[in-house]
């Protein structure tokens, strides 16, 4: 069975009103700047549809991606928090249209909490942790930037920081968009989740 996806830009919004109609179910994105976001979009699409900025939050919009696979589905990036070379007044424009895309996208079906796997959950992740738990949206947590921690110590952080107390619908992913670590198993385990719908 074939887990490839093919992906186009479907909408970008700075406001709630430019969000696009819904229709298919949608898989969102969120993280802390600099978190490889673009990277990770990149790598399971197989393409340079997200542009991967020089400067950490980077990326001010949410953008939408029309996802063609097995299931067709919409994938979306939302905007990285916790930047602080950011206006005050700009972050706080970013947290209202992430707020507003999770508690409002009846569409939305899973939140992928992308974090550093080599910083673990920082405040500002457990903040998104305890929240997305009151407002009961399912959460999948996935490590990036695997390639930056040594095959050796990979499982004994990751037991570590389940230990700590992270929130995850499964036992978190671990990936890398430079070398591909984990990839394909984390593009199937989406195909998957989707079409057990």
């Amino acid at each position: 069975m074939s887990y490839s996806w093919n992906a186009k830009l479907l909408a970008t919004a700075f406001k709630q009103d430019q969000f696009p109609g819904e229709s298919l179910s949608e898989i969102a994105f969120a993280g802390r700047s600099n978190v490889g976001k673009s990277m990770l979009l990149n790598a399971l699409t197989d393409s340079k549809l997200a542009h991967i900025g020089a400067t950490p939050g980077k990326t001010r919009s949410v953008n939408f991606y029309k996802i063609t696979a097995a299931k067709d589905f919409i994938l979306v990036d939302l905007p990285g928090y916790g930047f602080a070379a950011r206006s005050h007044q700009e972050r706080g424009i970013w947290a209202h249209l992430i707020e507003d895309y999770i508690l409002r996208r009846q569409t939305l079906r899973l939140l992928i909490h992308l974090v550093d796997f080599r910083h673990g959950l920082l405040p500002k992740d457990r903040e998104l942790q305890e929240w997305t738990a009151q407002i009961d949206v399912p959460v999948l947590v996935v490590f990036t930037k695997a390639d930056k921690i040594a095959k050796g110590r990979r499982k004994g952080l990751l037991h570590a920081y389940i230990k700590d107390g992270l929130k995850s619908i499964e036992v978190p992913f671990i990936v890398s968009a430079q070398d591909k670590t984990g990839i394909v198993e984390l593009r199937q385990f989406l195909t998957n989740y989707l079409d057990g719908e």
